[in-house]
C-alpha cells in the first residue's frame, strides 16, 4: 500500500517525491498549491511510510508504473494532473505516456542521459550517500541538528538547504534510511525514458540549473526525446526546486493544461 495524503479543493493535482526522499518533500509549496488544487502527496513503494517496494516479476519501471496506476485507481482519480522531480517526474511522464495523467509537469526527470557512463555518476552519488550512512549510522542524525550539518546534507540537493528545519532533515534522514533496499533496486534497474506522449497531454519539463544530481545537460538530452514539451530552465535552482524557489514550483504547477496561469 502506498500512503498518501490529501488537501485543498479543485482540479486534483498528484505530487510524487524523488528517490530516497518522501512526501513531505513538497510541504514548501503544499498550502498555496491548495488554495486552488485538490493536491495528492504519495510516498513512492519502499518510501516514506509506503510498504516495501517488490517486483513481483516485474521490471522497476513496469512495477512503478502498475502501482502508481493501482494508486490512481484507489483514490478514484482519474487522470489527474500529476507532476513529479527526480524520480518522481520520471513517473510523472510515464503516466501520461499510459494515458493515466491530464497533464505533466517533470522538474529534472530521471531517464535521460545517454549512455550507461553518464549515468555513473548520479548513481555514484547516491550509492556514496547510502554508503556513508550505513558507516556512521545512529550518528548521522547529528548533522540534522545543526545548521552547518544541514549545509552538508543538502549540498548536492539545494541551493538554499537553510531553509531546511532540523525537524524536517531528521524526517528525511530516517526516509532515506528506509529507502535503501528500494534506492538499490531501482539505481541496478536505470533505463532511459523511451516513452510516448501523447500530444493531447500536456509537458512542462523544468530544470534547475544547479542541478547536481541529474546535471542541466541533460535538460538538453529531454528537449532532443520531449520535442512537444515546454522546456524551462530555472536558474540558480537545485535538484529539489521546492526549497530553492517555492514561487516558480506554484506557478508551472497552477498553470491550465495549454499553459495559461491558473485563475486566482
Amino acid at each position: 500500500m502506498l500512503a498518501s495524503e490529501r488537501h485543498g479543493s479543485g482540479e486534483p493535482l498528484v505530487l510524487v517525491h524523488g528517490l530516497t526522499h518522501r512526501r513531505q518533500a513538497w510541504y514548501p509549496v503544499l498550502d498555496r498549491l491548495c488554495e486552488h488544487r485538490e493536491v495528492i502527496l504519495v510516498d513512492l513503494p519502499g518510501h516514506g511510510q509506503s510498504d516495501p517496494f517488490c517486483l513481483d516479476g516485474r521490471t522497476v519501471t513496469e512495477a512503478l508504473s502498475e502501482l502508481f496506476r493501482g494508486f490512481l485507481a484507489e483514490q478514484g482519480l482519474d487522470r489527474p494532473h500529476v507532476a513529479g522531480y527526480s524520480l518522481g517526474g520520471r513517473i510523472a511522464l510515464e503516466a501520461g505516456a499510459r494515458g493515466d495523467a491530464r497533464s505533466v509537469t517533470a522538474f529534472a526527470p530521471a531517464g535521460f542521459w545517454r549512455t550507461a557512463a553518464e549515468f555513473g555518476y548520479t548513481r555514484r552519488v547516491f550509492n556514496g550517500a547510502a554508503q556513508l550512512t550505513e558507516r556512521v549510522g545512529p550518528r548521522v542524525e547529528r548533522l540534522a541538528r545543526t545548521a552547518a550539518g544541514r549545509r552538508l546534507m543538502y549540498g548536492l540537493l539545494m541551493t538554499r538547504p537553510g531553509r531546511v528545519s532540523a525537524d524536517h532533515a531528521l524526517g528525511d534522514l530516517r526516509a532515506f534510511e528506509y529507502a535503501r533496499p528500494a534506492l538499490r533496486l531501482i539505481l541496478d534497474a536505470a533505463t532511459p525514458f523511451t516513452g510516448c506522449i501523447p500530444a493531447d497531454v500536456p509537458v512542462t519539463v523544468a530544470w534547475g540549473g544547479r542541478d547536481l544530481i541529474l546535471p542541466p545537460w541533460q535538460a538538453e538530452v529531454a528537449r532532443t526525446v520531449l520535442t512537444g514539451a515546454e522546456h524551462v530552465r530555472l536558474r540558480g535552482v537545485g535538484h529539489v526546486p521546492m526549497w530553492d524557489a517555492p514561487d516558480e514550483v506554484v506557478r508551472l504547477l497552477l498553470r491550465d493544461p495549454i499553459g495559461h496561469p491558473a485563475a486566482a
